[in-house]
């Protein structure tokens, strides 16, 4: 499979398959795709499988894309502006925040895994479940904001803000760690941040789609009290 990442914070994938290549991907994903494109949606791996992978923030059916009759084109994009990022899980499996998965190679293996520390779901910002990326091939992550990737060597430590640890490799390990009571208080980032260990590499965000909903409350609009009309003609007004 041939494919490029092309945009800046709002990116595509495009990826050209070949007759008897298959693309997946979660539901919603496709952006286009050529006219010699099929698309079917199925319950990969039955029922079960279907409902681990809905409880990991993707769909519960994946959907194919298989070309006919020559080369296929399709492009992909995530729901938030932000980033795509293509790791190769053939070299290694890797663990995401949930939703992080948008598409991948057929070989590509989309599980559910959990934390194994307690600490790490009540207080890492990540939750129970995370997604498990495993197999052979290409797969294809997307969150919001900008993506620093860091190699860890062995033992190192690196201290993340709570949820902007996008994903990692699975040999890196993940946990939580105190900032204390006065910066949880003063210091604007909580009593706890992710702390990870390598070796391994990580992926950071620069902002998670909670930090852009917040951002963007002040500037939303606000019904009047003299109801709806009223608002509305204020609005258009500005």
């Amino acid at each position: 499979m041939k494919y490029t990442i092309t945009g800046s914070n709002l990116q595509f994938v495009n990826a050209e398959i070949q007759p008897g290549e298959t693309l997946q991907s979660q539901a919603g994903s496709m952006v286009t795709m050529s006219g010699n494109v099929n698309m079917n949606s199925k319950m990969e791996g039955g029922f079960l499988a279907g409902l681990k992978r809905s409880l990991s923030g993707s769909s519960f059916m994946l959907v194919k894309y298989n070309a006919e009759g020559g080369p296929g084109q399709i492009s992909l994009a995530g729901k938030a502006p932000g980033k795509i990022l293509d790791v190769d899980v053939g070299k290694g499996t890797w663990l995401c925040q949930k939703t992080a998965y948008l598409c991948s190679e057929e070989s590509v293996n989309l599980e559910m895994a959990f934390q194994k520390k307690l600490g790490s779901i009540f207080f890492g910002g990540e939750g129970l479940i995370l997604q498990k990326l495993s197999g052979a091939g290409m797969a294809f992550i997307h969150a919001c904001g900008d993506f620093n990737i860091i190699d860890l060597k062995p033992g190192q430590v690196l201290k993340v803000s709570t949820s902007n640890a996008v994903a990692w490799e699975e040999t890196v390990k993940y946990d939580i760690a105190s900032l204390g009571i006065k910066n949880a208080f003063f210091g604007g980032e909580g009593l706890f941040v992710t702390t990870l260990t390598g070796p391994g590499k990580v992926v950071i965000q620069s902002m998670t789609i909670n930090d852009l909903a917040m951002a963007l409350i002040p500037y939303l609009p606000q019904p009047s009290n003299r109801g709806e009309s009223s608002w509305i003609m204020e609005t258009f007004s500005q």
